[in-house]
């Protein structure tokens, strides 16, 4: 055992023979020579047995992500070349109604740490951890090999970076960004900032839940919470809807959404716009009487760790509470979290209570999800990070 290595404490292996690529520093009982952040590892049970390949980071409660599961298995360049062919052709058996979609999404794809997300012909590359980090120059050069007709981006930017220990990286890392990035769904456009948009310039992940909620929106008022550049607003009105009112906080959000409506020859009649708090804005929309047929809340995340969760609890409690007040008989509430550190089951029971409180009864119609393009893995739950229920008002 000369190579540098992570034994465990006793009874501490039983996640990684599960496959959960997670090592928390506190099941770490001591470490093997002075591995740097991001070197490759071995990790070992107490008694020495191999359990994987991992990249190590001293500065992270999570100690090492694992890369392989095999003992013979060299982690090199090689490797990493496998497994973003594996992940972009896994994109390519999909019936994406996009030229939008995720390509690599880490440890899903076997990738720890490193996302890829690509917008008609350019590329955003996020790092966020130790290890994606130590090989960054290695998964560019492979990327770009296999896309070069593509720009590349880097927003490295995201706060789980912080939690690593590492600082911020942003910046054009291959070609060149076109004037507007425009990309088309499901014969929809848009317009994609991925500079200064959120997360890499747009919800992907949100693909397939926008094309099923809009069939709900036909001939109805739609109230569209936490907006940001208008997607599902979007889709509702080309399904049909009565009238759509968007709300988010960005004013720069809101005239994006609202340029939206014009690039794709929708009526802008029906559309009406709040540039508001959407807490503080749900309780003007009560006390003025008005309702909705459609509401849709899909907030940014609130708990990024399961420390925060209380308190994400009652930010979800209070939306959802105040939604539902604004939803007629028979009406349609799409409800999501993106938060990590709060569970389905969690997500569910707090929207069960704020039905109680709101004195509703909800039918729950359809679990949502993820597009597959963020592929989930039995072994790893914190994969499935987007949560969603849609429900039906029935009382």
């Amino acid at each position: 055992m000369s190579e540098p290595a992570l034994i465990l404490k006793p009874g501490r292996e039983k996640s990684l023979k599960r496959r959960h690529p997670w090592v928390y520093d506190g099941a770490v009982e001591r470490i093997l020579g002075e591995p740097a952040a991001g070197a490759t590892v071995a990790v070992r049970s107490a008694s020495g047995d191999f359990l994987a390949w991992a990249a190590y980071n001293p500065a992270s409660r999570i100690a090492a992500r694992v890369w392989s599961w095999h003992e013979a298995e060299v982690v090199d360049a090689a490797l990493m070349s496998r497994r973003i062919d594996a992940a972009i052709a896994y994109r390519a058996s999909l019936p994406i109604d996009s030229d939008a979609k995720r390509l690599i999404y880490g440890e899903a794809d076997g990738l720890p740490g490193v996302v890829l997300d690509r917008y008609a012909d350019v590329l955003v590359l996020q790092l966020t951890t130790a290890g994606a980090e130590a090989w960054r120059e290695t998964l560019l050069a492979l990327i770009a090999k296999r896309l070069p007709q593509c720009a590349i981006y880097e927003r490295s930017d995201a706060e789980v970076r912080a939690l690593e220990g590492l600082p911020p990286r942003v910046g054009l890392l291959a070609g060149r960004l076109p004037e507007v990035i425009t990309i088309h769904e499901a014969g929809l456009k848009f317009e994609v900032d991925v500079v200064r948009g959120h997360k890499t310039g747009f919800y992907l992940d949100q693909r397939d839940n926008r094309r099923c909620v809009a069939a709900f929106a036909t001939g109805r008022d739609v109230l569209n919470c936490f907006a940001y550049t208008g997607a599902f607003g979007l889709h509702a009105l080309a399904a049909g809807a009565r009238s759509v009112l968007s709300i988010d906080s960005s004013a720069e959000a809101i005239a994006q959404a609202q340029a939206h409506v014009a690039l794709n020859g929708l009526d802008a009649e029906r559309c009406e716009w709040q540039v508001a708090d959407v807490f503080q804005a749900l309780r003007r929309l009560r006390d003025a009487g008005r309702r909705f047929g459609l509401i849709i809340l899909d907030p940014p995340k609130f708990a990024p760790t399961h420390q925060m969760a209380d308190k994400a609890a009652r930010g979800y409690k209070d939306i959802n509470l105040n939604a539902m007040k604004l939803l007629v008989p028979g009406g349609w509430l799409a409800t999501f979290s993106c938060s990590g550190g709060v569970s389905a089951e969690l997500f569910q029971k707090i929207v069960a209570g704020a039905a109680w409180d709101a004195g509703v009864r909800l039918r729950l119609r359809a679990r949502l999800r993820q597009a597959p393009d963020h592929p989930i893995d039995l072994d790893y739950p914190e994969g499935e990070y987007l949560k969603g229920l849609l429900l039906e008002r029935v009382d």
